[in-house]
């Protein structure tokens, strides 16, 4: 059974490293960050089964990609905190000649690492393809991948999920991020996208709901659901609902902190509503 309080304690100390990591370079996206961190730390603590050491191919493992790459800093921290490098290296998060690029990048080989993401609407396309490569390989493991709500915009997107449906790609997860905010605004207000629920049952996908996306124990119930429909000929999708900028109430429910950097009393407000727990890098 996996220790609810110790997922707390990280998602609050990764919360810090988020805030931590933007302020000091005062550049990145904090909004976005904070509010998948509960699925990040259940994702790479509890959900994915990983190897011991990192390497590209991924063989005999579940692999994740990230497509709204700008929500690096959660990320970093949770890739950083699970063992893939030195905590201490988040210091270096947006500097020149850095491993921790604002969107994350491959030319470094940063281990965890897989694809550069950013780029909104291609990481469905890619986890795609390494979901086929691990069937032709026979590797029975899964691909597990996360989108912005707001992203889904894009165009790509539905190509990749209509070929995922027409393709019986069934040993995928895709989860959604559905705050409801994006960039320029509430996701209603820049473009309605209607349910999109509807849209990916309509695209031939089995469609699992986390009304709490917040919520760790929420989460590893709707991915253990997700994953037990895994195999049955169809893809399936994840909506997880979450607030942005959970965990810090001034920068939740807005757009306001989709790209925005705390300044110093903001900064200190923020952390001391996330107590440090694990210990600061």
């Amino acid at each position: 059974m996996p220790n609810t309080q110790q997922l707390k304690d990280l998602t609050t100390q990764v919360r810090r490293d988020i805030l931590r990591m933007v302020h000091k370079v005062n550049s990145g996206h904090p909004g976005g960050s904070l509010g998948c961190a509960e699925f990040f730390v259940c994702l790479y603590q509890e959900i994915m089964d990983r190897n011991e050491g990192f390497d590209m191919n991924g063989i005999g493992e579940d692999l994740f990609f990230l497509s709204n790459g700008h929500i690096s800093p959660v990320y970093y921290s949770v890739l950083a905190r699970s063992g893939y490098f030195p905590v201490d290296e988040l210091n270096s998060f947006r500097l020149i000649n850095s491993r921790l690029q604002g969107h994350p990048t491959t030319h470094e080989n940063l281990p965890g690492i897989r694809i550069a993401s950013g780029s909104l609407g291609q990481g469905m396309s890619v986890a795609l393809g390494a979901a086929q490569t691990k069937k032709l390989n026979k590797d029975s493991h899964l691909v597990y991948s996360l989108h912005g709500d707001g992203e889904l915009q894009e165009g790509q997107n539905w190509e990749a999920i209509m070929y995922a449906a027409g393709n019986n790609v069934d040993n995928i997860i895709s989860t959604i991020d559905l705050n409801g905010q994006q960039i320029d605004g509430a996701t209603d207000d820049v473009l309605p996208m209607g349910s999109v629920k509807a849209k990916f049952e309509a695209f031939g996908w089995t469609v699992v709901e986390v009304n709490e996306g917040n919520n760790i124990e929420a989460i590893l119930k709707g991915m253990a659901d997700a994953k037990s429909k895994t195999g049955q000929g169809k893809p399936v999708c994840v909506l997880l609902k979450t607030v942005m900028g959970n965990g810090v109430d001034f920068m939740m429910h807005t757009h306001a902190w989709h790209g925005k950097a705390p300044n110093d009393e903001q900064l200190a407000n923020g952390l001391a509503q996330n107590p440090e727990t694990l210990g600061d890098y």
